[in-house]
């Protein structure tokens, strides 16, 4: 996700963001990164030359916002705005540069010179953006995310490391990372491979794993040491009993398919009302390990917006350069 500000001759990226769940959620629903997290630096020059050649070749005076989508290491468009967009708040903070304010100024007739914003600031510190969604207020409503917009707002969280933005913007979104305990895993196929990783980053940290039969199988061949639980419907106890006695700290869960949506509802639904954390994304999940792990090792400290722009700073962007990834 990519804002830039153009004056129709000049054009600067105001910040690229990576999308923390994968292309088929809404933007507005998935959490991203300021800087980006994984994204290598030759993609990252690639996002910026099509970004700008599309800013000036639309001939876009104020702002602009891009979505592309990343595989095998090829960039492809996958939508422009010729507009602002609702991430230029949370990128102005990111940066400590009021987006809106120059765009506003470059439509009256100023040029980037003269405003003195000509060169892309990628921040020292890491930002996250979080979606807040109102899955409570609503009985019966599912989860899981995609391609319609659920969620209602918006909060971020500041660090000097991923881990510590992501928990920061948990806790701003009333999710609260667990610190030990149970946690209890069901995926798909396709994010066996990628969920034994995470575990196992879950259990250097003390959690213990329960799981249903087809992700245990998979999860003890990768060496961990799993708890077998009924799925709903094989017999009780099964997990939704385990999410009612509270005896689960977290729920990965990611679905596929009508079937075992269905199947699953009931534990998103008792987790949610639990307010027990749950991800319903590989890539969802990868990032709370990632808090967690932060909290295992540290406290999280706080500070003033003005402070990170202030003391820590920012440092203009460099094609190929370590600044740029």
């Amino acid at each position: 996700d990519v804002d830039v500000v153009s004056d129709g001759k000049t054009v600067v990226i105001g910040g690229i963001m990576e999308h923390i769940e994968r292309a088929g959620v809404h933007s507005g629903d998935s959490a991203c990164s300021l800087p980006t997290n994984s994204v290598s630096a030759q993609v990252l020059d690639d996002v910026r030359r099509q970004a700008k050649a599309m800013a000036l070749e639309l001939n876009v005076i104020g702002l602009m916002n891009v979505q592309f989508a990343i595989k095998d290491g090829e960039v492809f468009i996958l939508e422009v705005n010729p507009r602002a967009s609702r991430t230029v708040p949370f990128v102005s903070k990111a940066i400590g540069r009021p987006l809106a304010q120059i765009a506003a100024r470059v439509m009256g007739g100023k040029t980037l010179q003269e405003l003195g914003f000509t060169e892309e600031i990628v921040p020292t510190h890491i930002s996250v953006k979080e979606s807040v969604f109102p899955f409570a207020k609503f009985p019966g409503v599912d989860t899981l995310l995609g391609p319609e917009m659920k969620s209602t707002g918006e909060v971020m969280g500041i660090s000097d490391s991923f881990g510590g933005a992501f928990a920061k913007a948990q806790i701003a979104a009333g999710t609260l990372l667990p610190r030990s305990g149970r946690v209890f895993i069901s995926v798909r196929e396709p994010d066996k491979e990628e969920m034994a990783r995470i575990a196992r980053k879950l259990v250097d940290v003390g959690f213990e794993l329960v799981a249903t039969s087809g992700t245990a199988e998979r999860l003890r061949e990768a060496g961990l040491q799993v708890e077998t639980i009924n799925k709903v419907g094989e017999g009780s106890p099964d997990v939704v009993d385990a999410i009612e006695a509270e005896t689960i700290a977290m729920v990965i869960n990611t679905p596929k398919g009508f079937g075992p949506q269905l199947d699953s509802f009931a534990i998103r639904r008792r987790a949610l009302e639990r307010r027990i954390p749950y991800f319903t994304t590989i890539a969802g999940a990868a990032a709370a390990a990632e808090g967690i792990e932060l909290l295992s090792r540290e406290a999280l400290t706080v500070c003033p917006l003005q402070d990170h722009h202030g003391a820590a700073g920012a440092t203009p962007a460099k094609s190929g350069s370590a600044a740029s990834a």
